[in-house]
């Protein structure tokens, strides 16, 4: 969670400030309405500065543990304060250890479980917060902590298989970089020598490659600042509204790799929102949650605006047609749950089919950039070629010719 700075009036018309925890700004409205409070004005509060850039993170695989082991431990009946303070003792990751013992304190003090996690957003994102929430006013926290497990378990399966699909590509993009850093600092040059020792024209593609090894050998200082200023400039310029609202509407596009980027994003979404639904959770709010959970601004802009149009009286289906964002299978398993009142199934059996499509594609990924990644090299080795071959033709010839 997140704080949030608010200025609004009171149910008796008095000016009233101060702060608010939420998960979203969207979020912090209904908190406010919900204390009979009117705000017209919410902004996040200003963050202290934090100059530990180097501080370790809990990974997805010991997330995936704790949420398993909490279930096992909820579901034979162990009190959350003492299942808790075991895990903190037991937990092979540091991060975790100290977030658990704080959370064991806390709950000494008699906060409930998801106010504790609240007090560590970094660790516990607000849609597992949410669900343990509504896991603990239901009576149902096993079955909550399932759900997450399941979650993050299908998650996990799914940066494997992207790293297992981007991996070949990587190793030959790196070879290919660390290829023509040597062509360009030892092979080139030694070839330049010898053609100069001629004093013949030689043909354009040799003076281009002995123009591109000159520049590289004497000015390779200057390629790497602009190199690192211009990784630099993308990374800021991403951290930016506009730069990631761009990036991030822009990535669903991208070929070969833009369908199976959009397609995760949709089984992110469905899969996200049916947890929430089936934990209990109101629709607007999940839909708030969810719009942070996709972790795309471009979706999440889409998604509040479904929000704000349901809060509006009209239905998911309509919200979701207006915005654009969704493919006809989405579009009809909104129609078929708002029906049947089973739209968090829905929701799951479509998150099925996308990750079973993306996982299809992600297995033919690397044979849909081998092409690609064929035709570069070959256009390189041709340059090359023809830079060094083309003048010793014509010194042949020209040979024979006297």
């Amino acid at each position: 969670m997140s704080q949030f700075y608010y200025r609004g009036r009171d149910e008796r018309g008095q000016a009233v400030k101060g702060l608010v925890d939420a998960g979203s700004q969207e979020a912090a409205f209904d908190v406010l309405l919900a204390r009979r409070i009117r705000p017209e004005s919410v902004h996040p509060a200003r963050q202290p500065l934090s100059f530990n850039l180097l501080s370790p993170k809990v990974e997805l695989e010991d997330m995936l543990m704790l949420c398993r082991q909490m279930y096992s431990l909820t579901k034979a009946g162990i009190p959350i304060l003492r299942a808790v303070a075991g895990m903190a003792e037991t937990t092979p990751s540091k991060v975790l250890r100290g977030v658990l013992a704080d959370i064991a304190s806390q709950l000494e003090s008699g906060r409930t479980l998801s106010t504790a996690m609240n007090r560590h957003p970094k660790v516990f994102p607000s849609l597992l917060v949410s669900v343990v929430h509504v896991g603990e006013n239901t009576g149902r926290l096993d079955d909550a902590f399932l759900q997450l497990a399941e979650h993050l378990t299908q998650e996990q399966e799914t940066r494997r298989r992207v790293k297992s699909a981007v991996r070949y590509p990587s190793f030959v993009v790196i070879a290919i970089a660390i290829a023509m850093v040597i062509v360009n600092t030892m092979v080139i040059p030694q070839f330049a020598q010898i053609f100069r020792k001629f004093h013949a024209e030689l043909p354009l593609p040799t003076r281009i490659l002995i123009g591109t090894s000159d520049f590289f050998v004497h000015y390779w200082f200057v390629l790497l600042l602009a190199v690192v200023a211009a990784v630099f400039a993308w990374v800021r310029w991403l951290k930016t509204h506009n730069g990631r609202l761009f990036w991030d509407s822009k990535k669903l596009k991208l070929p070969v790799m833009g369908s199976i980027v959009y397609r995760a994003l949709l089984a992110r979404f469905a899969r996200s929102l049916g947890m929430m639904l089936r934990s209990g959770v109101p629709l607007p709010q999940a839909l708030a949650l969810v719009a942070d959970a996709v972790d795309n601004l471009y979706m999440k802009q889409k998604i509040l605006a479904m929000r704000q149009g349901i809060e509006g009286g009209e239905n998911l289906l309509r919200t979701g047609s207006q915005s654009g964002l969704f493919s006809p299978l989405i579009l009809q398993m909104f129609a078929v749950g708002e029906e049947t009142g089973n739209i968090d199934e829905m929701l799951i059996e479509a998150a099925g089919f996308y990750e079973r499509e993306v996982d299809y594609d992600l297995a033919n990924l690397t044979a849909k950039i081998e092409p690609i990644l064929i035709v570069f090299v070959a256009g390189l080795v041709l340059m090359l070629a023809l830079g060094v071959f083309l003048p010793m033709w014509d010194l042949m010839r020209a040979y024979k010719g006297q």
